[in-house]
C-alpha cells in the first residue's frame, strides 16, 4: 500500500502538473476569474508559501533528508493501522513529485487556486493530506500510556 499510494501520487502529480504547463501559459488562470477555485499556472523556486526563494541546491538537499526520513516513519510507525502505509506513502509521493519539479525544472508547478492562499499542486495537497490522517489516527488510534495507579491512603 505505501509503494502504491507513493506512485499514484507521483503520476497524478507529474500528470496534472504536465496539463497545466501544456495547456496554460505562465500566469493565465481557468476559468473565470470570479471563481472561487480556479486553475492558474504559477511557478514557485522556494518552498511553501514562497519561502527560500532561489535556493534550489538547500531545497534539493533538504528534500533527500525528507524523503529518507518518511521512508524511515514508514518502516517505524508510531501506530499500527491500515491507513498508516497510504497516508505515509501519499507524503513520500508528494515530497517527490516537487522534487522531482526541483531536479528537473528548477521550479516547482502549482496550479490549483484557492482564493487568498497561495496557488499549490497534488503533491502539496497530498503531504497535507497524509500529514492530517497521520495525526488524526496518532491521537484516536494509538494506544494510550500506560499510568501508574496512585493509592489514596
Amino acid at each position: 500500500m505505501f509503494w502504491g499510494a507513493a506512485a499514484a501520487v507521483i503520476a497524478l502529480d507529474q500528470l496534472t502538473k504536465a496539463l497545466v504547463r501544456s495547456g496554460l501559459a505562465r500566469g493565465e488562470s481557468w476559468p473565470e476569474p470570479d471563481w472561487p477555485v480556479k486553475i492558474r499556472y504559477v511557478t514557485n523556486t522556494g518552498a511553501a508559501f514562497g519561502i527560500l526563494q532561489d535556493q534550489t541546491v538547500f531545497l534539493v538537499i533538504t528534500a533527500f533528508i525528507g524523503l529518507a526520513a518518511i521512508y524511515l516513519y514508514y518502516r517505524y510507525p508510531p501506530f499500527e493501522h491500515a491507513i498508516v502505509p497510504v497516508a505515509i506513502g501519499m507524503m513520500l509521493g508528494g515530497a517527490a513529485g516537487n522534487l522531482i519539479d526541483r531536479v528537473r525544472l528548477g521550479r516547482v508547478t502549482d496550479f490549483i487556486d484557492v482564493g487568498p492562499w497561495p496557488a499549490f499542486n497534488v503533491a502539496d495537497s497530498c503531504i497535507t493530506v497524509g500529514i492530517a490522517v497521520l495525526l488524526t489516527g496518532y491521537v484516536l488510534l494509538s494506544p494510550a500510556p500506560n499510568r501508574v495507579a496512585h493509592d489514596e491512603t
